[in-house]
């Protein structure tokens, strides 16, 4: 793909990228690839959102976070208020202050059984309990966010359905779990070996932190279903990633841009580039199919 900027910052000539014909919805990630590296969104990429959206373009971000995490995008989901959260694990409504209107789960039994899997595979691993209405620590693990209403034991002690003093009954939306001593893409191969099909291992973060969802559940499946409620092909859809948990939904999509800043698998597996997240790669991409759009009518 050439560089998307033209003189004077106008959109170049579209001949030679692989962008679909007539796309009916973005399915977008949001860290390291829709958000600048602070956690914003820029003012050029909250007007590509809004006239995609004006064009009849659906879009969905389609993220790792939990709902509770949402809200820098909040107001950026337009008429239909849709997010895939938690890697696929549920799915939300931005516009009913997150409810859910969705979940696969991942069972609490399965849960306990990867965790021992992993304490013995990698010893010193750490884990933390997303829940549909919170998350939960091991005293050890490494927390990034302040979580008032956390519990803090043994991720075995977590995953009882009658512990005390949890949301024990609430459906479990991923397992975490850290280390301290592997690097990234080492603790993710070894722990897929280790687990096998018993749980989707996934990883999103710049540490050695794996996401852990239910048999099947990824991104992509989870899009696939809600793009099947709408009558929307996987050819009829771009999808923008940047980690490995993109990587089924950059496969699914019949058109996906890596970021320029996107790991080496992702960049290998998408069928288009574009720049990075803090260049807005995403807002580019989507200026570009309006364009061609308004040329070809």
């Amino acid at each position: 793909m050439t560089s998307p900027h033209g003189p004077n910052g106008s959109v170049p000539p579209l001949d030679d990228s692989p962008l679909p014909a007539r796309p009916r919805l973005i399915a977008t990630d949001l860290d390291g690839t829709l958000l600048h590296d602070g956690k914003s969104v820029s003012d050029r990429t909250i007007k590509a959102l809004a006239a995609a959206e004006e064009a009849g373009i659906e879009v969905f971000f389609v993220t790792g976070r939990p709902a509770r995490w949402m809200d820098v995008v909040r107001d950026h989901v337009h008429g239909h208020g849709m997010a895939i959260c938690a890697n696929g694990a549920s799915v939300v409504d931005l516009h009913d202050d997150g409810k859910l209107l969705s979940h696969r789960p991942l069972d609490r039994a399965v849960a306990l059984g990867v965790v021992q899997t992993l304490r013995d595979a990698a010893p010193g691993t750490t884990f933390a309990v997303e829940t549909a209405t919170g998350i939960h620590y091991e005293p050890t693990y490494p927390r990034f966010y302040e979580d008032p209403g956390a519990t803090l034991a043994t991720a075995e002690q977590l995953l009882q359905e009658s512990g005390s003093g949890t949301d024990a009954t609430a459906p479990v939306l991923k397992l975490l779990a850290h280390h301290s001593g592997l690097t990234p893409d080492g603790f993710l191969t070894l722990a897929r070996a280790a687990v096998g099909e018993q749980a989707t291992l996934t990883r999103s973060s710049p540490t050695a932190l794996l996401e852990i969802s239910g048999p099947g559940v990824s991104k992509a499946s989870t899009l696939a279903l809600c793009c099947a409620e709408r009558g929307i092909s996987s050819d009829e859809v771009v999808a923008f990633g940047d980690m490995p948990n993109d990587l089924e939904m950059l496969t699914w999509a019949g058109t996906s841009y890596a970021m320029g800043n996107a790991h080496p698998d992702v960049l290998a597996a998408a069928s288009g580039r574009t720049l990075t997240n803090n260049e807005d790669g995403v807002a580019v991409v989507i200026e570009q199919i309006l364009a061609r759009q308004q040329q070809a009518r």
